[in-house]
Protein backbone atom coordinates (compact mmCIF):
# COMPACT_ATOMS: atom_id res chain seq x y z
CA UNK A 1 0.00 0.00 0.00
CA UNK A 2 1.01 3.61 -0.48
CA UNK A 3 0.93 6.37 2.11
CA UNK A 4 -2.49 8.05 2.21
CA UNK A 5 -2.75 11.73 3.15
CA UNK A 6 0.89 12.12 2.13
CA UNK A 7 0.74 15.93 2.06
CA UNK A 8 -0.29 16.20 5.72
CA UNK A 9 2.31 13.65 6.75
CA UNK A 10 5.07 15.40 4.80
CA UNK A 11 4.19 18.80 6.27
CA UNK A 12 4.12 17.52 9.86
CA UNK A 13 7.34 15.57 9.47
CA UNK A 14 9.01 18.47 7.66
CA UNK A 15 8.26 20.75 10.60
CA UNK A 16 9.48 18.14 13.08
CA UNK A 17 12.63 17.47 11.07
CA UNK A 18 13.50 21.18 10.90
CA UNK A 19 12.79 21.62 14.62
CA UNK A 20 14.71 18.47 15.56
CA UNK A 21 17.85 19.34 13.61
CA UNK A 22 17.70 22.94 14.82
CA UNK A 23 17.43 21.83 18.44
CA UNK A 24 20.22 19.29 17.91
CA UNK A 25 22.65 22.05 16.96
CA UNK A 26 21.38 24.82 19.26
CA UNK A 27 20.69 23.14 22.60
CA UNK A 28 24.40 22.31 22.83
CA UNK A 29 27.42 23.65 20.98
CA UNK A 30 28.11 20.94 18.35
CA UNK A 31 31.85 21.40 18.94
CA UNK A 32 31.65 21.36 22.75
CA UNK A 33 34.19 18.96 24.22
CA UNK A 34 32.58 15.79 25.64
CA UNK A 35 29.09 16.64 24.49
CA UNK A 36 28.93 18.26 21.07
CA UNK A 37 27.39 16.04 18.40
CA UNK A 38 30.32 16.61 16.02
CA UNK A 39 33.14 15.73 18.43
CA UNK A 40 32.04 12.40 19.88
CA UNK A 41 33.01 8.92 18.79
CA UNK A 42 34.21 7.59 22.15
CA UNK A 43 32.63 4.14 21.82
CA UNK A 44 33.52 3.59 18.17
CA UNK A 45 37.16 4.31 19.05
CA UNK A 46 36.87 1.67 21.78
CA UNK A 47 35.51 -0.72 19.14
CA UNK A 48 38.46 0.09 16.92
CA UNK A 49 40.83 -0.37 19.83
CA UNK A 50 39.33 -3.83 20.38
CA UNK A 51 40.21 -4.76 16.80
CA UNK A 52 43.66 -3.27 17.25
CA UNK A 53 44.24 -5.43 20.34
CA UNK A 54 43.32 -8.55 18.37
CA UNK A 55 45.86 -7.73 15.65
CA UNK A 56 48.59 -6.88 18.16
CA UNK A 57 47.77 -9.78 20.52
CA UNK A 58 46.93 -7.53 23.46
CA UNK A 59 44.46 -8.61 26.18
CA UNK A 60 40.91 -7.31 25.74
CA UNK A 61 39.60 -7.42 29.30
CA UNK A 62 42.58 -6.80 31.56
CA UNK A 63 43.97 -3.42 30.53
CA UNK A 64 41.81 -0.32 29.95
CA UNK A 65 41.19 0.80 26.39
CA UNK A 66 40.51 4.27 24.98
CA UNK A 67 40.14 7.00 27.67
CA UNK A 68 40.87 4.38 30.36
CA UNK A 69 37.52 2.60 29.84
CA UNK A 70 37.11 -1.16 29.94
CA UNK A 71 36.07 -3.25 26.95
CA UNK A 72 32.65 -4.76 27.78
CA UNK A 73 31.56 -6.48 24.55
CA UNK A 74 32.08 -10.12 23.61
CA UNK A 75 35.43 -11.24 22.16
CA UNK A 76 33.56 -12.05 18.92
CA UNK A 77 32.75 -8.34 18.60
CA UNK A 78 36.44 -7.50 18.47
CA UNK A 79 36.71 -9.67 15.36
CA UNK A 80 33.70 -7.92 13.82
CA UNK A 81 35.30 -4.53 14.49
CA UNK A 82 38.51 -5.41 12.65
CA UNK A 83 37.44 -3.51 9.46
CA UNK A 84 37.47 -0.29 11.50
CA UNK A 85 41.27 -0.50 11.40
CA UNK A 86 41.01 0.41 7.70
CA UNK A 87 39.65 3.83 8.71
CA UNK A 88 42.32 6.29 9.88
CA UNK A 89 42.01 7.17 13.57
CA UNK A 90 41.20 10.84 12.85
CA UNK A 91 38.30 9.95 10.54
CA UNK A 92 36.65 7.19 12.59
CA UNK A 93 34.16 9.52 14.30
CA UNK A 94 32.90 11.15 11.10
CA UNK A 95 32.79 7.88 9.16
CA UNK A 96 30.75 6.12 11.85
CA UNK A 97 28.43 9.12 12.24
CA UNK A 98 27.57 9.09 8.54
CA UNK A 99 27.17 5.31 8.58
CA UNK A 100 24.81 5.52 11.57
CA UNK A 101 22.67 8.14 9.82
CA UNK A 102 22.35 5.88 6.78
CA UNK A 103 21.49 2.94 9.03
CA UNK A 104 18.86 5.06 10.82
CA UNK A 105 17.27 5.83 7.44
CA UNK A 106 17.34 2.10 6.69
CA UNK A 107 15.62 1.34 10.03
CA UNK A 108 12.81 3.82 9.33
CA UNK A 109 12.35 2.60 5.76
CA UNK A 110 12.42 -1.06 6.79
CA UNK A 111 9.86 -0.36 9.53
CA UNK A 112 7.48 1.16 6.99
CA UNK A 113 8.08 -1.80 4.67
CA UNK A 114 7.17 -4.22 7.48
CA UNK A 115 3.86 -2.36 7.74
CA UNK A 116 3.15 -3.19 4.11
CA UNK A 117 4.06 0.09 2.42
CA UNK A 118 5.49 0.04 -1.07
CA UNK A 119 8.96 1.47 -1.66
CA UNK A 120 8.02 4.73 -3.41
CA UNK A 121 9.50 8.19 -3.67
CA UNK A 122 6.95 9.46 -1.15
CA UNK A 123 7.89 6.75 1.34
CA UNK A 124 11.59 7.56 0.91
CA UNK A 125 10.85 11.25 1.52
CA UNK A 126 8.82 10.47 4.64
CA UNK A 127 11.57 8.14 5.90
CA UNK A 128 14.26 10.79 5.28
CA UNK A 129 12.30 13.45 7.19
CA UNK A 130 11.62 11.11 10.10
CA UNK A 131 15.30 10.18 10.13
CA UNK A 132 16.26 13.83 10.55
CA UNK A 133 13.58 14.33 13.21
CA UNK A 134 14.86 11.32 15.18
CA UNK A 135 18.36 12.76 15.44
CA UNK A 136 17.01 14.82 18.36
CA UNK A 137 15.60 11.75 20.11
CA UNK A 138 17.93 11.02 23.03
CA UNK A 139 18.58 7.33 22.24
CA UNK A 140 19.49 8.25 18.66
CA UNK A 141 21.37 11.44 19.52
CA UNK A 142 23.45 9.61 22.13
CA UNK A 143 24.08 6.71 19.76
CA UNK A 144 25.29 9.15 17.12
CA UNK A 145 27.45 11.06 19.59
CA UNK A 146 29.19 8.07 21.16
CA UNK A 147 29.41 6.16 17.88
CA UNK A 148 27.41 3.27 19.34
CA UNK A 149 26.37 0.14 17.43
CA UNK A 150 22.74 0.04 18.58
CA UNK A 151 21.24 1.23 15.29
CA UNK A 152 23.24 -1.31 13.29
CA UNK A 153 22.11 -4.19 15.50
CA UNK A 154 18.48 -3.02 15.31
CA UNK A 155 18.57 -2.94 11.51
CA UNK A 156 20.05 -6.46 11.45
CA UNK A 157 17.27 -7.74 13.74
CA UNK A 158 14.55 -5.99 11.70
CA UNK A 159 15.95 -7.55 8.54
CA UNK A 160 16.00 -10.95 10.21
CA UNK A 161 12.36 -10.79 11.32
CA UNK A 162 11.23 -9.47 7.94
CA UNK A 163 12.47 -12.64 6.21
CA UNK A 164 9.90 -15.12 4.99
CA UNK A 165 8.90 -17.71 7.59
CA UNK A 166 10.45 -20.52 5.52
CA UNK A 167 13.68 -18.64 4.76
CA UNK A 168 16.81 -20.59 5.62
CA UNK A 169 18.49 -17.30 6.63
CA UNK A 170 15.84 -16.39 9.19
CA UNK A 171 17.55 -16.35 12.59
CA UNK A 172 21.04 -15.73 11.22
CA UNK A 173 20.89 -11.98 11.86
CA UNK A 174 19.72 -12.43 15.44
CA UNK A 175 22.52 -14.91 16.11
CA UNK A 176 25.19 -12.56 14.74
CA UNK A 177 23.74 -9.59 16.66
CA UNK A 178 23.73 -11.62 19.89
CA UNK A 179 27.31 -12.68 19.21
CA UNK A 180 28.33 -9.01 19.18
CA UNK A 181 26.15 -7.81 22.04
CA UNK A 182 24.30 -10.28 24.27
CA UNK A 183 21.01 -8.36 24.57
CA UNK A 184 19.65 -9.63 21.19
CA UNK A 185 19.54 -13.15 22.70
CA UNK A 186 16.04 -12.15 23.76
CA UNK A 187 14.93 -12.39 20.12
CA UNK A 188 15.74 -16.10 20.06
CA UNK A 189 13.19 -16.48 22.86
CA UNK A 190 10.79 -14.43 20.77
CA UNK A 191 11.23 -16.82 17.84
CA UNK A 192 10.44 -19.68 20.22
CA UNK A 193 7.32 -17.90 21.46
CA UNK A 194 6.20 -17.53 17.84
CA UNK A 195 6.90 -21.24 17.23
CA UNK A 196 9.51 -20.35 14.63
CA UNK A 197 11.57 -23.38 15.60
CA UNK A 198 14.00 -23.32 12.70
CA UNK A 199 14.68 -19.58 13.06
CA UNK A 200 15.26 -20.00 16.80
CA UNK A 201 17.60 -22.92 16.16
CA UNK A 202 19.47 -20.98 13.46
CA UNK A 203 19.88 -18.00 15.80
CA UNK A 204 21.06 -20.15 18.70
CA UNK A 205 23.50 -22.14 16.57
CA UNK A 206 24.87 -18.97 14.99
CA UNK A 207 25.44 -17.48 18.44
CA UNK A 208 27.16 -20.66 19.66
CA UNK A 209 29.26 -20.72 16.50
CA UNK A 210 30.40 -17.15 17.19
CA UNK A 211 31.62 -18.28 20.62
CA UNK A 212 33.36 -21.35 19.23
CA UNK A 213 35.02 -19.49 16.37
CA UNK A 214 36.32 -16.81 18.70
CA UNK A 215 37.56 -19.40 21.20
CA UNK A 216 39.77 -20.84 18.46
CA UNK A 217 41.14 -17.44 17.44
CA UNK A 218 41.23 -15.73 20.85
CA UNK A 219 41.34 -18.51 23.44
CA UNK A 220 42.73 -16.41 26.29
CA UNK A 221 40.30 -13.50 25.83
CA UNK A 222 37.38 -15.91 25.44
CA UNK A 223 38.25 -17.67 28.67
CA UNK A 224 38.68 -14.35 30.48
CA UNK A 225 35.32 -13.04 29.24
CA UNK A 226 33.11 -16.08 29.83
CA UNK A 227 34.59 -16.99 33.22
CA UNK A 228 35.12 -13.53 34.70
CA UNK A 229 34.28 -10.32 32.81
CA UNK A 230 30.80 -11.56 31.85
CA UNK A 231 29.76 -11.76 35.52
CA UNK A 232 31.05 -8.32 36.57
CA UNK A 233 28.20 -5.94 35.73
CA UNK A 234 30.02 -3.30 37.77
CA UNK A 235 32.33 -2.91 34.79
CA UNK A 236 29.50 -0.90 33.23
CA UNK A 237 28.17 1.42 35.98
CA UNK A 238 26.31 1.24 39.34
CA UNK A 239 22.62 0.28 39.30
CA UNK A 240 21.61 3.60 40.83
CA UNK A 241 23.00 5.70 37.98
CA UNK A 242 20.12 7.74 36.48
CA UNK A 243 21.17 6.62 33.01
CA UNK A 244 20.27 3.02 33.91
CA UNK A 245 16.89 2.95 32.16
CA UNK A 246 15.89 -0.61 33.00
CA UNK A 247 13.59 -2.29 35.48
CA UNK A 248 16.58 -3.04 37.68
CA UNK A 249 17.64 0.58 37.43
CA UNK A 250 14.13 1.77 38.35
CA UNK A 251 14.19 -0.42 41.46
CA UNK A 252 17.59 1.00 42.41
CA UNK A 253 16.38 4.56 41.83
CA UNK A 254 13.28 4.05 43.99
CA UNK A 255 15.12 2.25 46.81
CA UNK A 256 18.20 4.50 46.61
CA UNK A 257 20.57 1.54 46.56
CA UNK A 258 21.61 -1.52 44.54
CA UNK A 259 18.59 -3.46 43.32
CA UNK A 260 18.18 -6.87 45.04
CA UNK A 261 18.55 -9.55 42.38
CA UNK A 262 15.54 -11.52 43.69
CA UNK A 263 13.28 -8.47 43.46
CA UNK A 264 14.50 -7.60 39.98
CA UNK A 265 13.87 -11.17 38.76
CA UNK A 266 10.49 -11.29 40.50
CA UNK A 267 9.39 -8.33 38.38
CA UNK A 268 11.39 -8.85 35.18
CA UNK A 269 10.57 -12.53 34.51
CA UNK A 270 6.74 -12.16 34.54
CA UNK A 271 6.98 -9.04 32.37
CA UNK A 272 9.24 -10.86 29.90
CA UNK A 273 6.82 -13.81 29.71
CA UNK A 274 3.83 -11.51 29.14
CA UNK A 275 5.75 -9.64 26.44
CA UNK A 276 6.70 -12.90 24.71
CA UNK A 277 3.06 -14.00 24.68
CA UNK A 278 1.95 -10.62 23.38
CA UNK A 279 4.59 -10.62 20.63
CA UNK A 280 3.44 -14.05 19.44
CA UNK A 281 -0.21 -13.00 19.35
CA UNK A 282 0.61 -9.76 17.55
CA UNK A 283 2.37 -11.68 14.77
CA UNK A 284 -0.64 -13.98 14.34
CA UNK A 285 -2.90 -10.92 14.20
CA UNK A 286 -0.88 -9.32 11.39
CA UNK A 287 1.27 -6.86 13.40
CA UNK A 288 4.88 -7.96 12.74
CA UNK A 289 6.45 -4.54 13.31
CA UNK A 290 4.62 -4.02 16.58
CA UNK A 291 5.71 -7.49 17.67
CA UNK A 292 9.41 -7.00 17.02
CA UNK A 293 9.30 -3.47 18.48
CA UNK A 294 7.84 -4.89 21.68
CA UNK A 295 10.68 -7.42 21.71
CA UNK A 296 13.33 -4.72 21.36
CA UNK A 297 11.80 -2.57 24.10
CA UNK A 298 11.41 -5.57 26.41
CA UNK A 299 15.04 -6.57 25.93
CA UNK A 300 16.01 -3.06 27.11
CA UNK A 301 13.60 -3.17 30.06
CA UNK A 302 14.66 -6.53 31.49
CA UNK A 303 18.37 -6.09 30.88
CA UNK A 304 20.41 -5.62 34.09
CA UNK A 305 21.72 -2.32 32.73
CA UNK A 306 20.29 -0.31 29.83
CA UNK A 307 21.80 3.02 28.89
CA UNK A 308 19.48 5.54 27.28
CA UNK A 309 21.01 4.86 23.87
CA UNK A 310 19.93 1.21 24.06
CA UNK A 311 16.31 2.38 23.64
CA UNK A 312 16.64 3.12 19.91
CA UNK A 313 13.67 0.74 19.56
CA UNK A 314 11.49 3.80 20.17
CA UNK A 315 12.17 4.64 16.51
CA UNK A 316 10.09 1.79 14.98
CA UNK A 317 7.44 2.51 17.63
CA UNK A 318 7.31 6.09 16.35
CA UNK A 319 6.98 4.75 12.80
CA UNK A 320 4.04 2.61 13.90
CA UNK A 321 2.29 5.56 15.55
CA UNK A 322 2.70 7.62 12.37
CA UNK A 323 1.31 4.68 10.40
CA UNK A 324 -1.78 4.61 12.61
CA UNK A 325 -2.11 8.40 12.27
CA UNK A 326 -2.65 8.00 8.53
CA UNK A 327 -6.16 6.74 9.20
CA UNK A 328 -6.91 8.30 12.61
CA UNK A 329 -5.55 11.78 13.27
CA UNK A 330 -5.53 11.47 17.12
CA UNK A 331 -2.60 9.07 16.80
CA UNK A 332 -0.48 12.10 15.94
CA UNK A 333 -0.89 13.14 19.59
CA UNK A 334 0.56 9.80 20.75
CA UNK A 335 3.48 10.20 18.34
CA UNK A 336 4.09 13.77 19.54
CA UNK A 337 3.94 12.72 23.21
CA UNK A 338 6.48 9.94 22.62
CA UNK A 339 8.80 12.27 20.72
CA UNK A 340 8.71 14.94 23.44
CA UNK A 341 9.30 12.36 26.20
CA UNK A 342 12.37 10.83 24.54
CA UNK A 343 13.83 14.04 23.11
CA UNK A 344 17.43 15.01 23.88
CA UNK A 345 16.57 17.86 26.22
CA UNK A 346 19.70 19.36 27.76
CA UNK A 347 20.54 21.01 31.06
CA UNK A 348 23.74 22.97 31.63
CA UNK A 349 25.26 22.23 35.02
CA UNK A 350 28.54 23.97 34.22
CA UNK A 351 29.97 25.50 31.03
CA UNK A 352 31.69 22.15 30.33
CA UNK A 353 29.06 19.74 31.67
CA UNK A 354 25.73 19.46 29.91
CA UNK A 355 23.40 16.52 30.58
CA UNK A 356 21.30 15.09 27.75
CA UNK A 357 17.96 13.34 28.15
CA UNK A 358 14.84 13.68 30.28
CA UNK A 359 16.13 11.18 32.85
CA UNK A 360 19.23 13.30 33.47
CA UNK A 361 17.40 16.54 34.21
CA UNK A 362 18.19 17.94 37.70
CA UNK A 363 16.55 16.16 40.65
CA UNK A 364 14.96 19.42 41.81
CA UNK A 365 12.75 19.50 38.71
CA UNK A 366 9.05 18.50 39.19
CA UNK A 367 8.33 14.76 39.50
CA UNK A 368 11.99 13.69 39.69
CA UNK A 369 11.18 9.98 40.23
CA UNK A 370 9.01 9.99 37.09
CA UNK A 371 11.64 11.75 34.99
CA UNK A 372 14.43 9.49 36.26
CA UNK A 373 12.55 6.36 35.12
CA UNK A 374 10.88 7.83 32.04
CA UNK A 375 11.85 5.07 29.57
CA UNK A 376 10.64 2.30 31.87
CA UNK A 377 7.36 4.17 32.36
CA UNK A 378 6.94 4.60 28.60
CA UNK A 379 7.64 0.89 28.17
CA UNK A 380 5.01 -0.15 30.71
CA UNK A 381 2.45 2.18 29.08
CA UNK A 382 3.35 0.73 25.67
CA UNK A 383 3.03 -2.83 26.98
CA UNK A 384 -0.44 -2.09 28.37
CA UNK A 385 -1.42 -0.26 25.20
CA UNK A 386 -0.45 -3.21 23.02
CA UNK A 387 -2.49 -5.55 25.21
CA UNK A 388 -5.53 -3.29 24.78
CA UNK A 389 -4.81 -2.96 21.05
CA UNK A 390 -5.24 -6.72 20.66
CA UNK A 391 -8.93 -6.30 21.45
CA UNK A 392 -9.36 -4.21 18.29
CA UNK A 393 -7.63 -6.68 15.98
CA UNK A 394 -9.48 -9.45 14.13
CA UNK A 395 -8.92 -12.96 15.50
CA UNK A 396 -6.17 -15.03 13.96
CA UNK A 397 -7.42 -17.24 11.10
CA UNK A 398 -7.81 -20.90 11.98
CA UNK A 399 -6.11 -23.14 9.46
CA UNK A 400 -7.94 -26.42 8.75
CA UNK A 401 -6.03 -29.54 9.66
CA UNK A 402 -7.01 -31.20 6.34
CA UNK A 403 -8.01 -29.45 3.14
CA UNK A 404 -10.30 -31.59 1.00
CA UNK A 405 -10.32 -31.14 -2.78
CA UNK A 406 -13.50 -29.98 -4.46
CA UNK A 407 -15.60 -32.84 -5.96
CA UNK A 408 -14.99 -31.63 -9.52
CA UNK A 409 -11.24 -32.03 -8.90
CA UNK A 410 -11.63 -35.75 -8.15
CA UNK A 411 -11.30 -38.51 -10.70
CA UNK A 412 -14.52 -40.29 -11.81
CA UNK A 413 -13.45 -43.42 -9.94
CA UNK A 414 -12.91 -41.49 -6.71
CA UNK A 415 -16.26 -39.71 -7.04
CA UNK A 416 -18.00 -43.02 -7.58
CA UNK A 417 -16.28 -44.57 -4.57
CA UNK A 418 -17.16 -41.58 -2.41
CA UNK A 419 -20.83 -41.50 -3.45
CA UNK A 420 -23.32 -42.89 -0.91
CA UNK A 421 -24.71 -46.41 -1.37
CA UNK A 422 -28.02 -47.77 0.01
CA UNK A 423 -26.17 -50.27 2.19
CA UNK A 424 -23.31 -47.95 3.18
CA UNK A 425 -23.52 -45.91 6.38
CA UNK A 426 -20.44 -43.80 5.62
CA UNK A 427 -21.06 -40.03 5.29
CA UNK A 428 -21.18 -38.73 1.74
CA UNK A 429 -18.62 -36.16 0.51
CA UNK A 430 -20.22 -32.73 0.54
CA UNK A 431 -19.26 -29.63 -1.35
Amino acid sequence: MALPRTTLTLLLLLGTAVAGVTLLFTTMDPWMDRGGILVGGLDVHIYRDGGWRVVHERALYIDPTHYGLLYTYTPFSALVFLPLLLVPWAHVTTTWLVLNLLVLFGVVLQSFRMLGYRATTELAAVSALLTLACTFAEPVRTTLYYGQINLVLMLVVLWDFSRAGNSTLRGLGVGVAAGIKLTPLYFIAQYLAQRQWRAAATGALTFIASIGLTALILPSDSYQYWTSAFFHSGRIAPDVHPANQSLRGAIAHLTHGPAPVWLWLLIAIPIALVALWLSAVLVRRGEPLLSITLGGLTACAISPYSWGHHWVWFVPLLVYLIHRAQTRAPWWLAAAALYVAIAAWTYTYTPTWVSVGTFLLPPWWPLPQVLMNIYVIIYLITLAGMALHLRTLPPAPIEPAITLPAPEQLSPETRAAAAPHPDDDRPAMMN
